[in-house]
């Protein structure tokens, strides 16, 4: 009778010495009960009071960019009121050589022509480089648009203005070339503004070309234009150097 076999089964083999104990350590229990969570509401309620506190100590972006737009808008608003009140007090100054006669009068006229509108150039690097600030500069040469109109409607009288910027004390005048030059100095500064060298140069032939063309052309000019008898060589040829020279400078 043959036995029944017995199947020895062989226990796994035992952790070398020098091997570590995994899980040796148990884990800490995570709180529960009302203890944690009241602990857990101060935690919350403590982040959002650091947080609402970083918040108002911090501006935002677009707090930063109102405050930078704010300052760049009332600087320039000052120097507006500057440039206007430079631009004032110069044709007040040739207003009153007028009245005394220190200067012929087309003499006088020329230097309002030339001097007016590159006092003003000069002016433009004090605004900022913002929105507005061309439509600022171009407030004092604006505000002369009307002056000229109203003087040459006749709906204002300035005896003395007509008589440094016309040629022949005509009031009507005005509205020609005194108009004509307020408004390309107007449109020139608040479309074209600095960046641009054709706004640069259209001022600078406007002044300084134009204006030392009729005083050159008036003393040297004896050889005419043949297609024009009342412009000459001389003239052309210092409208051309002045208003060159200008525009560089």
């Amino acid at each position: 009778m043959s036995s029944l076999g017995v199947v020895h089964i062989s226990p796994l083999p035992s952790s070398p010495p020098h091997a570590p104990h995994l899980y040796s350590r148990p884990l800490s229990p995570t709180p529960t009960g009302p203890a944690a969570a009241t602990r857990s509401l101060c935690f919350l309620r403590r982040s959002r009071s650091r947080f609402a506190a970083e918040r108002t100590r911090r501006p935002t972006m677009a707090a930063a960019i109102s405050l930078e737009a704010a300052g760049g808008l009332a600087h320039d608003l000052v120097s507006s009121a500057v440039t206007a009140g430079v631009a004032v007090a110069l044709l007040k100054f040739f207003e009153d050589l007028a009245k005394r006669g220190v200067f012929e009068q087309k003499l006088n006229r020329k230097l309002v022509h030339i001097s007016v509108g590159l006092v003003f150039l000069l002016f433009w690097p004090l605004f900022s480089s913002g929105t507005y600030a061309p439509f600022l500069a171009a407030l004092a040469p604006g505000v002369n648009i009307i002056r000229m109109l109203l003087l040459g409607l006749g709906l204002m009288k300035n005896e003395a203005m007509v008589k440094s910027v016309s040629r022949s004390g005509d009031y009507r005048e005005l509205l020609k070339g005194p108009l004509y030059y307020a408004t390309t100095i107007t449109f020139a500064t608040s479309v074209l503004w600095r960046t641009s060298p054709i706004a640069i140069a259209l001022i600078c032939n406007l002044c300084a070309g134009d204006g030392i063309a009729d005083v050159v052309g008036r003393r040297l000019g004896k050889e005419k234009l043949p297609y024009n008898p009342d412009k000459s060589y001389a003239g052309s040829i210092a409208m051309a150097v002045a208003g060159f020279l200008a525009s560089v400078g």
